[in-house]
């Protein structure tokens, strides 16, 4: 079984919505710059030395600049897979469409968006490490 591990959602203003999740909810950002698509990693819980949630079964997650594409204007979670390039050929044998080629995130491995059969965009990983 392939478990969610990271949460995605778009933001508009990045300040604004990192300042929000950690007042609301205690959460902690890490901006990211523009080498890394001026991403915001969101830490939800305790972790490791690497950021890695320290309890089983919780994740963090991660605010993106909203795109002008539709599907990417809405929350979406990744799922770690062990292979890629498998997972996609699942993904598009089980009717759903791989967007692209994947893209190697430095120091966390393969990830490539899906849109599944209802029309939901969702994400894979195949990290460099255990999840």
């Amino acid at each position: 079984m392939n478990p969610v591990v990271h949460f995605e959602m778009p933001y508009e203003d990045k300040n604004r919505a990192a300042a929000f999740y950690e007042k609301a909810f205690g959460w902690k950002p890490q901006m990211l710059g523009a080498e890394m698509g001026e991403y915001v990693v969101m830490q939800t819980t305790e972790g490791d030395e690497k950021n890695m949630p320290l309890e089983k079964g919780r994740i963090n997650g991660g605010m993106y600049k909203k795109p002008d594409d539709e599907m990417g204007k809405h929350p979406s979670f990744v799922i770690a897979v062990e292979n890629v390039e498998a997972a996609m050929k699942r993904v598009n044998e089980a009717g759903g469409k791989v967007s692209g080629e994947p893209m190697d995130i430095p120091g966390v491995g393969k990830y490539v968006t899906f849109v599944d059969t209802e029309g939901n965009r969702l994400s894979i990983l195949e990290a460099n490490q255990q999840m």
